[in-house]
């Protein structure tokens, strides 16, 4: 309902947000080179490194032997069922991302990143213990970064594109904007949903970014800042 277009917020601290490009452009890649696959071998690499939770769980053998178990924990997040997927995770990071970038510093950003991709592939475990589908996609490890932004930069107007009864750019405070996508992904992850959509890893790195966020963020950057 809401895409993010861009924030009213500069960086301060760092020359050039360059983990955040990083991450942006190895993911492509990957999904380039997953697109190249024949439609059979893609699906088998969502497979090999996804993250299915029996397979984390050890109670399937892992499908590529020479990965540990936990590796698709990380593994995952690289990976992207269609363009669509793709480039939504990639927009979410490439606006609220280089802030979080700015606030953290290079290199503990890029730990909380993948550490949240780790919480959030954990959270979708929990409440899929049996399952044996492989979760795929940024959104959790984004997520994160989301939840950090909400904490540090909740009054910074956003630039987002609304589809209220036809597309409109509008600008709104970070946290109404993603103050809302929260809320979605709790309701549908509280009372279950058909789509194929991983509610609760969304919610779980989105609760790793809050938690994350106060401790990481560097000398000087306040909480709930960015008015």
């Amino acid at each position: 309902m809401f895409l993010p277009l861009h924030d009213a917020n500069p960086i301060k601290h760092v020359e050039f947000p360059f983990v955040t490009y990083g991450l942006i452009g190895i993911t492509i890649l990957v999904f380039l080179v997953q697109a190249a696959l024949p439609p059979a071998a893609f699906d088998q690499a969502t497979i090999d490194f996804g993250m299915i939770p029996i397979v984390v769980r050890d109670l399937y053998p892992q499908p590529v032997p020479w990965l540990p178990d936990w590796a698709t924990l990380v593994t995952y997040a690289f990976l992207h069922a269609d363009w669509m997927h793709l480039l939504t995770n990639m927009l979410f990071l490439w606006v609220f991302g280089d802030n979080i970038e700015d606030a953290f510093g290079h290199l503990k950003f890029l730990g909380f990143y993948l550490a949240c991709a780790v919480l959030a592939a954990l959270a979708h475990l929990l409440f899929n213990l049996d399952g044996n589908g492989p979760l795929i996609g940024a959104s959790g490890a984004v997520a994160g970064v989301m939840g950090a932004y909400i904490l540090l930069f909740p009054h910074v107007r956003v630039f987002v594109l609304a589809r209220i009864v036809w597309l409109i750019p509008l600008p709104v405070p970070a946290y109404w904007m993603l103050g809302f996508w929260i809320l979605t992904q709790l309701f549908y992850g509280l009372i279950g949903s058909d789509e194929p959509v991983a509610w609760w890893a969304h919610i779980g790195g989105f609760a790793a970014g809050l938690v994350l966020a106060a401790p990481l963020r560097r000398h000087g950057v306040g909480l709930f800042g960015g008015r």
